[in-house]
């Protein structure tokens, strides 16, 4: 089969995605472009975010009624079905491979397969734009995140924070969101995924926007701050061109900063690499990624980052046998067997850990055998009200003496638990040698410079 483009036609493409990245591509690059003819999404990763429709109030003109978003399993399918020329990939935190696999997948049916590069689709900000990326999900970006803003609310700087989108709802209603309260997070009905990360922002004062819709949500930020962070999710690269480029790598899982796509992109564009937990990684993992980056981005300043775990009640830790729940995406599409929670029940000197298989109900059991690389511990899940529902029901199943909550958000304002229970925090703190404040703060006084003139 093989497509043959008249050049009088409109171009029919198909973008693949999982509920972000996607939305974005096209509303930047395709939206009002009259020389294509979009002709849906394809969803993958999120549970239930297929079957959907991306509406009219966000489609434009060019697509009154809106755009279909079905499953990826279904590509050939589509592809056949609606007569595409080309397939847009359009998520992240893919190895190198999967998205060789998936380019094999669309080029077997004649279609082309193509990506869209930062500055096809980075929208350009009247203020200054500080970015924190990662190369994996669950590097530490948020902590790190959370001490950038620190600074520049320090120096005096109205700071306002704009995250990655994770629009799994009414994506009419998600357009622009803005989250200053934790009852403005109440009021847009959002995931576990969404209040970890906006939760401590908010807890900081600082506003966070959050959306489908990033060039009105930029407008709107601009009009209350002096600085915006762009605050990245999974392993992409920014939405918006930034003045100040970090990147977060993780060594404990090194090299993959060259072997996932796009957070190689990250590293490779960073103007700071900050390679987190090197408190607690081998030392060959660290010298992995600074050959990396020595090889890859020899202008990017390397900084090591400490991210130091600590509850204020270890002593629900200390002898105990132990339920742990940490972040969902680290665990899952992030690959990471065990998480902060693991690192605490370890440092607070927990009894036992226990194997929460046993005790899981409904969805969290698909879960576990997909993901065969997980430990003992529980990735925490809300992407809808029944998977909640199963979280709580789980955690009261389990039988173990207290629950370790290392999620960025303190999952007990979510969920009902009875069992005594220690919530975890991670930080950034600084360690020996080169620190991150040093550059941020080199770029804040340029930031100010430029504001006086």
């Amino acid at each position: 089969m093989t497509h043959q483009h008249n050049m009088a036609t409109k171009i029919r493409v198909l973008i693949l995605g999982a509920a972000g990245r996607d939305f974005h591509n096209f509303n930047v690059a395709f939206r009002n472009d009259e020389r294509y003819t979009v002709v849906g999404f394809t969803a993958t990763q999120i549970p239930r975010i297929e079957g959907r429709t991306y509406p009219p109030s966000l489609s434009g003109p060019l697509y009154p009624n809106g755009l279909p978003i079905w499953s990826e399993d279904d590509l050939e399918e589509i592809v056949k079905r609606e007569r595409v020329e080309t397939c847009i990939l359009s998520y992240s935190d893919l190895p190198n491979k999967t998205v060789m696999n998936i380019g094999h997948r669309v080029m077997a049916t004649g279609c082309n397969f193509q990506l869209l590069g930062p500055e096809a689709t980075m929208l350009k900000s009247n203020k200054p734009v500080i970015a924190i990326c990662a190369v994996r999900t669950g590097c530490g970006k948020s902590q790190t995140s959370r001490y950038v803003a620190k600074l520049l609310k320090d120096a005096g700087l109205r700071t306002v924070a704009i995250r990655h989108p994770m629009p799994y709802g009414n994506l009419a209603k998600q357009a622009v969101q803005r989250f200053a309260t934790y009852e403005d997070m109440a009021r847009h009905n959002v995931t576990i995924e969404e209040r970890e990360e906006y939760e401590m922002h908010v807890a900081n004062d600082i506003v966070v926007y959050a959306g489908v819709d990033y060039e009105p949500i930029l407008r709107q930020a601009e009009q209350e701050s002096d600085v915006i962070i762009w605050d990245g999710g999974n392993n992409d690269f920014p939405f918006y061109k930034p003045d100040f480029w970090i990147t977060v790598a993780d060594p404990l899982r090194p090299n993959h900063e060259v072997d996932y796509y796009p957070g190689s992109v990250n590293f490779r564009c960073a103007d700071v690499i900050l390679i987190n937990k090197a408190n607690t990684a081998p030392a060959e993992a660290v010298e992995v990624i600074k050959a990396n980056a020595a090889r890859l981005n020899p202008r990017a300043q390397v900084i090591l980052g400490c991210s130091e775990v600590a509850t204020e009640t270890p002593e629900a830790i200390r002898g105990k046998r132990v339920l742990i729940i940490d972040d969902g995406p680290t665990l899952t599409h992030g690959e990471m067997a065990f998480g902060a929670g693991t690192v605490a029940a370890q440092k607070y000197g927990a009894a036992e850990i226990i194997d929460p298989r046993p005790f899981a109900i409904g969805s969290l059991v698909k879960l576990f055998e997909k993901f065969m690389h997980l430990g003992n511990t529980l990735p925490a899940m809300g992407y809808y009200p029944e998977q909640i529902q199963e979280m709580e029901e789980t955690v009261r199943r389990s039988e173990c003496d207290a629950v370790v909550i290392a999620t960025p958000m303190d999952l007990s304002r979510l969920i009902t638990i009875e069992k005594p229970y220690a919530v975890v925090s991670y930080d950034l703190f600084d360690m020996e040698g080169p620190v991150l404040r040093n550059p941020v703060n080199a770029w804040i006084e340029s930031v100010k410079a430029q504001q006086k003139h």
